[in-house]
């Protein structure tokens, strides 16, 4: 068909800057998702506190992980409609409001309302979909997948940085309080969401595209690398938010005691700048679709390493500084994919769709974490499926194609 070559240009807009965007970006996503990660250290905590099963506690986590990548979709297209500023401030409020519900919780219904449904619907606006948004309209595309990989990084400083603050927080103040105490830190989102006000949205009012959404996700859905990024994005979902719930328990079943969990999900979060920066900074010179089909095949191996050393202290702190090279690595070139195919003028709600996938992932990994190891006592089962699962995403992301779509430009009056 005839065509022009995308992307199509924009109108020119006046730019925030570089450095302001990556700041407030990296400082939001470092709060939110440093939070977040450390919530496996309430599990034995809340399970005895409550005389709940611990399928109880990860169900309420998986919807949480399912709420997320639910509500990502519709924050994702809030964010391209309105801009990001509106949405982190949602956000934000949701996040402080389902940290105190999860304080004072009573039953398991109130439970996976406030641990699951708030607080997934706060974590789908003040994460990587918003800011991902705000990096690809503001950072040109010569420097867009470093600067995913510089908020990446954030957010894995966020898990070095939050988790033994919150283990200190547990042991020192009590499960309760610690969480009060977060929801009252993460309203700080709120000021720094001021840096993010992008003017093309000035008013409410969002710049001129050249696709409507009902045809963006016409486009992406049909395009079958679309679907491969959805799928593995599914496995990557399944494989971290497993670990980084129920690692603590496998290793406190194993006789370990819970610093060492704590600072196994820290060495995760203090390699991971490392490593997602690095796939961020490769992504600018190397075929992004090898870059992620060499995390999920090192995931798989790392794992089963793992499983097969005796285990100690040194062995955990290993696999989390090794794993954490892989952690969220898989999210800039991901998401820069995304850019570079289908541009960013629906990149928010794009990359809120591809989230979701991820998020139907963390579900199965965390739920079937629970439910396996109360009907087996282990967790056995879940390890080796993260493994099968590995090998699965990397096959499927080689043949994933990274040059932009070609599209027939719109003619004036055809219809959406």
């Amino acid at each position: 068909m005839s065509s022009t070559p995308h992307p199509a240009p924009v109108p020119s807009i006046p730019r925030l800057s570089a450095l302001q965007v990556l700041a407030c970006g990296a400082l939001i996503v470092t709060l939110s998702m440093g939070i977040r990660h450390g919530f496996g250290l309430w599990l034995q905590p809340i399970t005895q506190a409550q005389g709940w099963t611990r399928e109880t506690f990860s169900f309420a986590l998986a919807i949480q992980n399912l709420s997320w990548g639910v509500f990502g979709i519709f924050a994702g297209m809030a964010a391209d409609r309105f801009g990001a500023f509106r949405v982190l401030i949602g956000g934000a409020l949701l996040y402080g409001l389902g940290l105190a519900g999860m304080a004072l919780s009573t039953s398991s219904l109130g439970f996976a309302l406030t641990a699951g449904v708030l607080i997934g619907a706060a974590q789908a606006g003040t994460t990587y979909a918003v800011i991902y948004g705000v990096i690809g309209r503001q950072i040109p595309a010569e420097k867009r997948s470093w600067a995913m990989g510089v908020a990446a990084a954030a957010g894995s400083f966020g898990q070095f940085l939050m988790v033994p603050v919150e283990g200190w927080l547990i042991s020192s103040f009590g499960w309760q309080e610690a969480l009060l105490f977060l929801g009252a830190a993460v309203l700080l989102i709120v000021p720094l969401a001021l840096g993010l006000r992008e003017p093309g949205f000035t008013g409410g009012v969002a710049p001129m595209r050249e696709q409507t959404i009902a045809q963006a996700l016409r486009e992406a859905f049909r395009y079958r690398s679309f679907q491969l990024l959805m799928a593995g994005y599914f496995v990557c979902g399944f494989q971290v938010v497993f670990i980084g719930v129920h690692m603590p328990s496998y290793l406190k079943d194993n006789g370990l005691s819970p610093q060492v969990a704590s600072y196994a999900l820290a060495l995760i979060g203090l390699f991971n700048v490392v490593g997602t920066y690095a796939a961020g900074a490769l992504g600018q010179r190397l075929a992004k679709r090898h870059i992620l089909a060499f995390i999920y095949f090192a995931r798989a191996a790392v794992i089963a390493v793992f499983l097969i050393a005796p285990l100690s202290p040194m062995s955990v702190y290993i696999f989390a500084s090794v794993m954490g090279l892989l952690w969220l690595s898989t999210i800039p070139p991901t998401n820069a994919v995304v850019a570079q195919i289908f541009g960013v003028a629906h990149m928010s709600m794009l990359g809120g769709f591809i989230f979701f996938s991820h998020q139907i992932g963390s579900f199965m990994g965390v739920w079937l974490g629970g439910v396996l190891y109360d009907r087996t006592g282990s967790y056995d089962i879940v390890w080796y499926l993260a493994i099968a699962l590995g090998v699965f995403a990397g096959l499927i992301n080689l043949p994933v194609r990274e040059t932009p779509i070609v599209r027939e430009p719109l003619r004036a009056g055809a219809p959406a």
